[in-house]
């Protein structure tokens, strides 16, 4: 007798991440190509010693920390193991059977699969020019939405919505409709229109603004984010659907590190730097030929399309690329995500693109 499991679990997508080949360059996973900072790593290794004792279940003293950083009581704030974690939770604490989560598509490919596993149903709407269609998601609001996703910057193209465009989207939306606002790579955003979530908190009490460690911060391999909710009753509900001890005590001390004064100069130099590389890159591709969206992430974005209109066929570019020592993301139908890396990685990426492009 075969044990009996969910249905959904056999249409359910399976989370593809990017690969890692030995030898090859890894730009497929939106990675920092830094590690992180130089005193974190002391905090990293002094935490360590004290890995036979369960973690706070509540990351007590960074809740405090992030406090003081945004000028918001503990009560609207929760962390979780990682960002995606915090997305997981909110569906379930949000939607059930029956009810819908929206997202615009292409976006986070973990948005389906955390709907799908949580009951709901997911509400596709596509992208406008490779944005978030936010006058389009606003019109998809039926009386079953409970929760809508909005990726910006948008994974995985880079591209961001303005905050004029955000405002009136969530002037629209009825305040029962939790609007969880994914601003993983916020960090990076240089574009003064891109309206920062945090500073949205007190106008629209149905949102929660999602940060993580992973990216900036370098702190990928020990997942831990945190979310910042306008009404305590949201961030309490995302706790009480945690697995308790989810956070670990070394991810805690790292993140505390990473918050402290010295910590957030050289967090900001590092960012610059990755910023300026995005810029060469962009100007290299669409030097060559490529056609691509403005970025405001750690990451860059080709479309699928014809060649001679800049486009790329994704599955194509990203065996090119892999045949020449640089892994990016290929999304097959939609278009081709590559990572800012270092110096020598991006310049490895580059010559790999144009030399494709000479052969198109």
């Amino acid at each position: 007798m075969t044990v009996r499991m969910r249905p959904v679990l056999s249409a359910l997508p399976a989370y593809v991440p990017g690969r890692s080949v030995p030898g090859s360059i890894k730009l497929a996973s939106n990675e920092i190509a830094y590690g992180p900072l130089p005193h974190v790593l002391d905090r990293i290794t002094e935490a360590a010693a004290a890995a036979n004792r369960y973690p706070d279940t509540n990351s007590s003293e960074l809740l405090l920390a992030l406090s003081e950083k945004f000028g918001v009581g503990v009560e609207h704030l929760v962390v979780g193991c990682g960002s995606v974690s915090l997305c997981q939770q909110l569906v379930q604490a949000s939607a059930g059977h029956g009810d819908e989560v929206i997202f615009g598509w292409r976006s986070f490919e973990a948005y389906p699969i955390i709907t799908a596993i949580g009951g709901a149903q997911a509400v596709q709407v596509p992208l406008r020019e490779q944005v978030y269609d936010l006058p389009a998601m606003a019109d998809a609001v039926t009386d079953r939405t409970r929760l809508i996703f909005v990726c910006n910057p948008n994974n995985p193209t880079g591209t961001a919505v303005s905050g004029v465009e955000l405002i009136d989207f969530l002037d629209r939306v009825p305040s029962e409709v939790l609007v969880v606002l994914d601003e993983a790579y916020r960090e990076f955003v240089t574009d003064e229109k891109v309206q920062d979530g945090t500073g949205l908190l007190e106008r629209y009490p149905n949102i929660i603004v999602l940060r993580t460690f992973s990216k900036a911060y370098g702190l990928a391999g020990l997942r831990i984010g945190y979310g910042l909710a306008a009404d305590p009753a949201v961030a309490t509900a995302v706790r009480q659907t945690q697995v308790p001890f989810a956070v670990t005590h070394v991810a805690q001390a790292a993140a505390l590190a990473s918050l402290e004064p010295e910590a957030e100069r050289q967090l900001s130099s590092r960012v610059d730097e990755v910023v300026a590389e995005r810029a060469r890159v962009t100007g290299a591709l669409r030097a060559a030929g490529y056609h691509l969206p403005d970025s405001e992430a750690n990451f860059v974005w080709l479309d699928e399309g014809p060649p001679a209109q800049g486009g790329v066929d994704a599955a194509a570019f990203g065996a090119g690329c892999e045949a020449r020592g640089v892994i990016v993301r290929a999304f097959p139908g939609s278009g081709v995500r590559i990572t800012i890396g270092a110096t020598a990685e991006n310049d490895a990426f580059l010559a790999a693109a144009a030399d494709l492009r000479e052969q198109l």
